[in-house]
Protein backbone atom coordinates (compact mmCIF):
# COMPACT_ATOMS: atom_id res chain seq x y z
CA UNK A 1 0.00 0.00 0.00
CA UNK A 2 2.97 2.28 1.03
CA UNK A 3 4.48 2.04 -2.52
CA UNK A 4 1.43 2.35 -3.78
CA UNK A 5 0.63 5.71 -2.54
CA UNK A 6 4.22 6.87 -3.30
CA UNK A 7 3.68 5.76 -6.89
CA UNK A 8 0.58 7.90 -6.89
CA UNK A 9 1.68 10.15 -5.48
CA UNK A 10 4.29 10.57 -8.21
CA UNK A 11 1.75 9.89 -10.78
CA UNK A 12 -0.13 13.18 -9.71
CA UNK A 13 2.76 15.41 -9.93
CA UNK A 14 4.02 14.27 -12.96
CA UNK A 15 0.18 14.94 -14.32
CA UNK A 16 0.28 18.35 -13.04
CA UNK A 17 3.90 19.00 -14.80
CA UNK A 18 2.52 17.81 -18.04
CA UNK A 19 -0.61 19.80 -17.39
CA UNK A 20 1.72 22.59 -16.30
CA UNK A 21 3.90 22.60 -19.16
CA UNK A 22 1.46 22.59 -21.71
CA UNK A 23 -1.32 25.17 -20.15
CA UNK A 24 -0.81 28.91 -21.65
CA UNK A 25 1.28 31.09 -19.75
CA UNK A 26 -0.83 34.06 -19.01
CA UNK A 27 0.30 37.37 -21.00
CA UNK A 28 2.47 39.75 -19.00
CA UNK A 29 1.25 43.33 -19.24
CA UNK A 30 3.25 45.59 -20.78
CA UNK A 31 4.28 49.06 -19.20
CA UNK A 32 5.91 51.78 -20.13
CA UNK A 33 7.37 55.32 -18.26
CA UNK A 34 6.90 58.44 -20.54
CA UNK A 35 8.60 61.29 -18.97
CA UNK A 36 6.59 64.66 -20.08
CA UNK A 37 8.14 68.02 -18.54
CA UNK A 38 5.39 70.48 -17.32
CA UNK A 39 1.81 70.06 -16.19
CA UNK A 40 -0.97 68.54 -17.93
CA UNK A 41 -1.74 70.76 -20.99
CA UNK A 42 -2.82 71.25 -24.95
CA UNK A 43 0.36 69.89 -25.98
CA UNK A 44 0.02 66.75 -23.90
CA UNK A 45 -2.78 66.02 -25.38
CA UNK A 46 -0.99 63.95 -28.22
CA UNK A 47 0.86 61.49 -25.91
CA UNK A 48 -2.26 61.25 -23.81
CA UNK A 49 -4.48 60.22 -26.97
CA UNK A 50 -2.08 57.68 -27.78
CA UNK A 51 -1.39 55.80 -24.53
CA UNK A 52 -5.34 55.55 -24.63
CA UNK A 53 -5.83 54.17 -27.99
CA UNK A 54 -2.88 51.65 -27.60
CA UNK A 55 -4.44 50.41 -23.93
CA UNK A 56 -7.88 49.84 -25.77
CA UNK A 57 -5.74 48.11 -28.42
CA UNK A 58 -4.16 45.77 -26.17
CA UNK A 59 -7.24 44.99 -23.97
CA UNK A 60 -4.82 46.37 -21.12
CA UNK A 61 -2.55 44.36 -21.69
CA UNK A 62 -0.41 47.36 -22.97
CA UNK A 63 0.00 50.87 -20.36
CA UNK A 64 2.21 54.12 -21.02
CA UNK A 65 2.13 55.77 -17.76
CA UNK A 66 2.85 59.22 -18.43
CA UNK A 67 5.15 60.92 -15.71
CA UNK A 68 3.87 64.99 -15.48
CA UNK A 69 6.41 67.68 -14.03
CA UNK A 70 9.31 65.40 -15.77
CA UNK A 71 9.10 63.41 -12.52
CA UNK A 72 11.02 60.42 -13.90
CA UNK A 73 14.16 62.56 -14.60
CA UNK A 74 15.35 66.16 -16.01
CA UNK A 75 13.96 66.73 -19.23
CA UNK A 76 17.27 67.98 -20.53
CA UNK A 77 18.59 64.45 -19.97
CA UNK A 78 15.42 62.26 -21.98
CA UNK A 79 17.84 61.08 -24.60
CA UNK A 80 20.38 59.78 -22.10
CA UNK A 81 17.79 58.21 -19.71
CA UNK A 82 15.91 56.80 -22.97
CA UNK A 83 18.87 55.27 -24.16
CA UNK A 84 20.08 54.17 -20.70
CA UNK A 85 16.88 52.27 -20.14
CA UNK A 86 16.35 54.54 -17.22
CA UNK A 87 12.22 54.58 -19.05
CA UNK A 88 11.21 53.75 -22.08
CA UNK A 89 9.58 57.25 -23.07
CA UNK A 90 9.89 60.74 -22.92
CA UNK A 91 9.10 64.75 -24.80
CA UNK A 92 12.40 65.38 -26.39
CA UNK A 93 12.80 69.16 -27.41
CA UNK A 94 15.80 69.41 -29.87
CA UNK A 95 17.26 72.59 -28.36
CA UNK A 96 17.66 71.23 -25.21
CA UNK A 97 20.41 69.35 -26.47
CA UNK A 98 22.69 71.68 -28.68
CA UNK A 99 24.56 69.32 -31.03
CA UNK A 100 22.91 65.85 -29.78
CA UNK A 101 20.27 66.24 -33.05
CA UNK A 102 22.55 68.01 -35.62
CA UNK A 103 20.54 66.98 -38.54
CA UNK A 104 17.05 67.59 -37.08
CA UNK A 105 17.88 70.50 -35.67
CA UNK A 106 17.20 72.17 -38.99
CA UNK A 107 13.73 72.37 -38.02
CA UNK A 108 14.82 74.86 -35.72
CA UNK A 109 15.88 77.06 -38.20
CA UNK A 110 14.77 80.65 -37.48
CA UNK A 111 11.24 81.40 -39.76
CA UNK A 112 11.96 78.41 -41.98
CA UNK A 113 8.79 76.14 -40.97
CA UNK A 114 5.06 77.47 -42.34
CA UNK A 115 3.32 80.01 -40.20
CA UNK A 116 0.17 78.07 -40.35
CA UNK A 117 0.01 75.29 -37.69
CA UNK A 118 -1.50 73.12 -39.99
CA UNK A 119 0.85 73.08 -42.62
CA UNK A 120 3.89 73.09 -40.25
CA UNK A 121 2.45 70.01 -39.22
CA UNK A 122 2.54 68.28 -42.67
CA UNK A 123 5.93 69.22 -42.60
CA UNK A 124 7.20 68.12 -39.32
CA UNK A 125 5.82 64.57 -39.91
CA UNK A 126 7.63 64.21 -43.51
CA UNK A 127 10.94 65.21 -41.45
CA UNK A 128 10.85 62.93 -38.75
CA UNK A 129 10.16 60.22 -40.85
CA UNK A 130 12.79 61.13 -43.22
CA UNK A 131 15.54 58.17 -43.27
CA UNK A 132 18.40 60.62 -42.54
CA UNK A 133 16.33 61.51 -39.39
CA UNK A 134 15.23 58.31 -38.59
CA UNK A 135 18.95 56.89 -38.73
CA UNK A 136 20.53 59.84 -36.68
CA UNK A 137 17.77 59.01 -33.81
CA UNK A 138 18.39 54.84 -33.86
CA UNK A 139 22.50 55.66 -33.76
CA UNK A 140 22.81 58.33 -31.45
CA UNK A 141 20.23 57.19 -29.44
CA UNK A 142 18.43 53.92 -29.42
CA UNK A 143 15.16 55.92 -30.24
CA UNK A 144 12.84 56.43 -32.72
CA UNK A 145 9.83 58.91 -33.25
CA UNK A 146 6.52 58.10 -31.73
CA UNK A 147 4.02 60.78 -31.53
CA UNK A 148 3.70 64.27 -32.40
CA UNK A 149 4.52 67.65 -30.45
CA UNK A 150 4.25 70.40 -33.08
CA UNK A 151 3.87 73.52 -31.57
CA UNK A 152 1.99 76.56 -33.09
CA UNK A 153 4.49 79.54 -33.80
CA UNK A 154 6.33 81.48 -30.82
CA UNK A 155 5.54 85.02 -29.59
CA UNK A 156 7.42 86.56 -26.48
CA UNK A 157 5.65 87.41 -22.76
CA UNK A 158 7.30 89.28 -20.42
CA UNK A 159 8.43 92.82 -18.44
CA UNK A 160 9.92 94.54 -22.25
CA UNK A 161 7.68 95.96 -24.77
CA UNK A 162 8.83 94.51 -28.12
CA UNK A 163 6.98 96.21 -31.16
CA UNK A 164 10.24 96.29 -33.55
CA UNK A 165 13.68 94.68 -34.17
CA UNK A 166 14.96 98.13 -32.63
CA UNK A 167 13.54 97.13 -29.08
CA UNK A 168 15.10 93.58 -29.15
CA UNK A 169 18.60 95.47 -28.13
CA UNK A 170 20.07 94.64 -24.72
CA UNK A 171 16.68 92.48 -24.25
CA UNK A 172 17.32 89.30 -22.05
CA UNK A 173 15.15 86.86 -24.31
CA UNK A 174 14.31 83.26 -23.83
CA UNK A 175 14.71 81.37 -27.11
CA UNK A 176 17.02 79.05 -27.58
CA UNK A 177 18.97 76.82 -30.49
CA UNK A 178 19.56 78.66 -34.29
CA UNK A 179 16.26 81.16 -33.66
CA UNK A 180 18.38 83.00 -31.30
CA UNK A 181 20.91 83.85 -33.86
CA UNK A 182 18.07 85.50 -35.53
CA UNK A 183 17.16 88.00 -32.60
CA UNK A 184 20.84 87.83 -32.09
CA UNK A 185 21.88 89.76 -34.89
CA UNK A 186 19.43 93.02 -33.55
CA UNK A 187 21.20 93.36 -30.42
CA UNK A 188 18.50 90.65 -28.00
CA UNK A 189 20.30 88.67 -25.85
CA UNK A 190 19.49 85.32 -25.86
CA UNK A 191 18.98 83.59 -22.63
CA UNK A 192 18.31 79.69 -22.22
CA UNK A 193 16.17 78.31 -19.24
CA UNK A 194 13.84 75.51 -19.48
CA UNK A 195 9.82 75.89 -19.89
CA UNK A 196 9.30 75.09 -15.95
CA UNK A 197 12.18 77.57 -15.22
CA UNK A 198 10.06 80.30 -16.69
CA UNK A 199 8.03 81.97 -13.88
CA UNK A 200 10.89 82.30 -11.69
CA UNK A 201 12.86 83.66 -14.69
CA UNK A 202 10.33 86.41 -15.36
CA UNK A 203 9.66 87.19 -11.55
CA UNK A 204 13.73 87.75 -10.72
CA UNK A 205 13.97 89.49 -13.81
CA UNK A 206 16.85 87.15 -15.22
CA UNK A 207 14.67 86.98 -18.46
CA UNK A 208 12.98 89.98 -20.10
CA UNK A 209 10.85 88.29 -22.61
CA UNK A 210 10.03 84.92 -22.95
CA UNK A 211 9.58 82.73 -25.98
CA UNK A 212 7.02 80.38 -26.08
CA UNK A 213 4.36 78.66 -28.17
CA UNK A 214 1.32 80.94 -28.69
CA UNK A 215 -1.00 80.89 -26.69
CA UNK A 216 -1.44 77.87 -24.59
CA UNK A 217 2.04 77.64 -23.02
CA UNK A 218 2.04 81.03 -21.78
CA UNK A 219 -1.40 80.28 -19.97
CA UNK A 220 -0.04 77.04 -18.86
CA UNK A 221 2.77 77.84 -17.13
CA UNK A 222 1.30 80.99 -15.97
CA UNK A 223 3.74 83.43 -17.32
CA UNK A 224 1.02 86.24 -17.60
CA UNK A 225 1.19 86.45 -13.95
CA UNK A 226 4.56 87.92 -14.22
CA UNK A 227 4.45 89.87 -17.16
CA UNK A 228 3.20 93.14 -19.07
CA UNK A 229 3.76 92.82 -22.73
CA UNK A 230 2.92 90.24 -24.61
CA UNK A 231 3.62 90.23 -28.65
CA UNK A 232 1.41 88.82 -31.73
CA UNK A 233 2.63 89.14 -35.23
CA UNK A 234 6.12 87.95 -34.87
CA UNK A 235 5.27 84.16 -35.80
CA UNK A 236 8.54 82.79 -34.63
CA UNK A 237 9.47 79.08 -34.94
CA UNK A 238 10.85 77.61 -32.25
CA UNK A 239 11.56 74.07 -30.93
CA UNK A 240 11.08 70.92 -32.71
CA UNK A 241 9.59 68.76 -29.84
CA UNK A 242 8.22 65.53 -30.50
CA UNK A 243 7.56 62.17 -28.02
CA UNK A 244 10.12 59.76 -28.31
CA UNK A 245 10.43 56.13 -27.38
CA UNK A 246 13.26 53.27 -26.84
CA UNK A 247 13.94 51.55 -30.00
CA UNK A 248 14.45 48.40 -28.31
CA UNK A 249 11.10 48.57 -26.50
CA UNK A 250 9.84 49.65 -29.85
CA UNK A 251 10.72 46.37 -31.35
CA UNK A 252 9.40 44.18 -28.67
CA UNK A 253 6.09 45.18 -29.13
CA UNK A 254 3.57 42.43 -30.91
CA UNK A 255 2.81 43.18 -35.08
CA UNK A 256 -0.93 44.09 -34.17
CA UNK A 257 0.30 46.97 -31.70
CA UNK A 258 2.84 48.31 -33.68
CA UNK A 259 0.72 48.89 -36.61
CA UNK A 260 -2.06 50.60 -34.69
CA UNK A 261 1.23 53.31 -34.77
CA UNK A 262 0.22 55.49 -37.47
CA UNK A 263 -3.90 55.67 -36.74
CA UNK A 264 -2.88 56.59 -33.19
CA UNK A 265 -0.48 59.74 -34.78
CA UNK A 266 -3.16 61.00 -36.68
CA UNK A 267 -5.91 60.78 -33.47
CA UNK A 268 -3.02 62.57 -31.66
CA UNK A 269 -2.35 65.18 -34.46
CA UNK A 270 -6.21 66.41 -34.61
CA UNK A 271 -6.41 66.09 -30.81
CA UNK A 272 -3.22 68.61 -30.93
CA UNK A 273 -5.19 70.92 -33.44
CA UNK A 274 -8.63 70.99 -31.16
CA UNK A 275 -6.41 71.77 -28.13
CA UNK A 276 -4.43 74.54 -29.63
CA UNK A 277 -7.86 76.20 -30.76
CA UNK A 278 -8.92 75.99 -27.05
CA UNK A 279 -6.51 77.08 -25.33
CA UNK A 280 -6.65 79.99 -27.67
CA UNK A 281 -10.03 80.73 -26.88
CA UNK A 282 -9.57 80.82 -23.10
CA UNK A 283 -5.75 81.90 -22.92
CA UNK A 284 -6.39 84.85 -25.69
CA UNK A 285 -8.88 87.04 -23.76
CA UNK A 286 -7.25 86.56 -20.62
CA UNK A 287 -4.11 88.01 -22.08
CA UNK A 288 -5.66 90.65 -23.98
CA UNK A 289 -7.22 91.71 -20.31
CA UNK A 290 -4.59 91.77 -17.86
CA UNK A 291 -1.52 92.42 -20.58
CA UNK A 292 -0.68 95.23 -23.36
CA UNK A 293 -0.79 93.28 -26.50
CA UNK A 294 1.95 94.34 -28.83
CA UNK A 295 1.48 94.12 -32.60
CA UNK A 296 4.77 93.17 -34.55
CA UNK A 297 4.57 94.65 -37.72
CA UNK A 298 4.81 92.57 -40.81
CA UNK A 299 7.42 95.11 -42.09
CA UNK A 300 9.50 94.08 -38.82
CA UNK A 301 9.40 90.99 -39.37
CA UNK A 302 10.18 90.60 -42.40
CA UNK A 303 13.45 91.90 -41.35
CA UNK A 304 14.12 88.82 -39.45
CA UNK A 305 13.42 86.95 -42.17
CA UNK A 306 15.93 88.59 -44.30
CA UNK A 307 18.32 88.33 -41.80
CA UNK A 308 17.59 84.01 -41.48
CA UNK A 309 19.12 82.99 -44.19
CA UNK A 310 22.36 83.36 -43.30
CA UNK A 311 21.36 81.30 -40.95
CA UNK A 312 20.52 78.78 -42.59
CA UNK A 313 23.49 78.83 -44.67
CA UNK A 314 25.30 78.65 -42.17
CA UNK A 315 23.82 75.82 -40.40
CA UNK A 316 24.42 73.87 -43.71
CA UNK A 317 28.40 74.77 -44.35
CA UNK A 318 28.70 73.44 -40.21
CA UNK A 319 26.85 70.40 -40.96
CA UNK A 320 29.00 69.82 -43.86
CA UNK A 321 32.22 70.27 -42.38
CA UNK A 322 31.55 67.93 -39.93
CA UNK A 323 30.39 65.03 -42.62
CA UNK A 324 26.37 64.99 -42.39
CA UNK A 325 24.32 65.91 -45.25
CA UNK A 326 22.85 69.40 -44.04
CA UNK A 327 22.41 70.92 -47.82
CA UNK A 328 20.76 67.46 -48.34
CA UNK A 329 18.34 68.26 -44.84
CA UNK A 330 18.03 71.91 -45.96
CA UNK A 331 16.61 71.57 -49.11
CA UNK A 332 14.08 68.38 -48.23
CA UNK A 333 12.55 70.69 -45.48
CA UNK A 334 12.86 73.62 -48.10
CA UNK A 335 10.84 71.87 -50.44
CA UNK A 336 8.66 70.43 -48.11
CA UNK A 337 7.38 73.96 -47.09
CA UNK A 338 7.01 74.75 -50.26
CA UNK A 339 4.94 71.97 -51.14
CA UNK A 340 2.46 72.38 -47.67
CA UNK A 341 2.43 76.44 -47.25
CA UNK A 342 -0.82 78.29 -48.67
Amino acid sequence: MRHFALRSVASAVGLAAILGAAAPAAAEKVIWNHNVFGPKRAVTIGIETQADMFNKASNGDFEIKIAYGGALGPEKQTPEAIKSGGYEGGQVCAGYYPNKFPLLSVMELPFLPPRSIADNAKVYEAVLNHPLIVKEMADRWNIKYFGPTFLPAYEFMGNKRIASVDDMKGVKMRIGGLNAQALQAFGAVPTMVTAPEGYQALERGTIDSFGFPYSYTFGAYKLYEVSKYVTEGMAMSGFLCFQAVSLSAWNKLPDNLKAKLGETQEAAKNALFKAYEEADAKWIPIFKDKLEVTQFPPAERAKLVARSGEIWEKWVKDQEAAGRPGREMLEFVKAQVAKYSH
